[in-house]
């Protein structure tokens, strides 16, 4: 039986390379994000902003998985249906909680509530990968088809959303379609100013960037068709 990635070196691993390697990585920091959310010891607006970093590497981080990884394992593994299916779901209810969260606002004496429930949910998750799906991918390729692995989840991470959407797809090809204009959203929100102009001004804003990336992807897809 192959142990648990949280137990293992860097070279069991595969290398630094590996997708083994860099999820744990990723794993590392959103314990450290939420430990430091938690510990009392952080100004309101400095809480806030480990928050948004710890949202924003929690579904980059979800999206590269169902977009390279869980495929992967369905393909690979005779149980990765039931594997992924139960991430998926634990995937699902941390954005029904995150997007909870964000419209109540931090001031709500809820918003505490629901982001205890939500690491306890990142955390179960982290546990789940670590001690299941990701010995599984360890069985299944050997290391240079593990860092090919980690170099196309990689890629995927950097240009994912970084927001919650509840409706997305869990899975191919419906969470690859959306992803560019999602990210294009997601990061045109990150970018605009917290002060500027009204809630509808800077809705508007954001959705005009992300018109302009849907027309963006449309432009390109009828030219490949021609």
């Amino acid at each position: 039986m192959t142990l648990s990635i949280a137990e293992q070196s860097v070279e069991q691993l595969g290398g630094e390379a590996s997708v083994l390697a860099r999820q744990r990585r990723d794993h590392a920091e959103l314990e450290r994000l939420m430990r430091r959310y938690e510990s009392g010891g952080a100004s309101s607006d400095e809480r806030q902003r480990v928050l948004r970093d710890l949202v924003q590497l929690t579904f980059s981080h979800a999206f590269a998985e169902e977009t390279v990884l869980w495929p992967a394992l369905r393909r690979l593994a005779p149980d990765g249906e039931a594997l992924t299916a139960r991430v998926e779901d634990e995937h699902q209810r941390i954005n029904d909680l995150v997007t909870e969260m964000e419209r109540i606002g931090a001031d709500d004496p809820l918003h505490d509530e629901l982001a205890a429930e939500a690491f306890a949910l990142i955390r179960q998750d982290i546990r789940d990968e670590e001690d299941l799906l990701l010995p599984r991918l360890q069985e299944l390729l050997d290391r240079a088809r593990l860092r090919r692995l980690g170099s196309a989840w990689e890629t995927v991470r950097r240009t994912a959303p970084t927001r919650p959407h509840p409706a997305v797809p869990r899975r191919p090809p419906g969470n690859a379609l959306l992803g560019v204009p999602l990210s294009a959203f997601d990061r045109a929100r990150e970018l605009l100013p917290a002060g500027v102009g009204s809630p509808a001004g800077r809705r508007f804003a954001v959705a005009a960037v992300c018109l302009g990336a849907a027309w963006a992807l449309t432009r390109a897809a009828r030219r490949r068709h021609r």
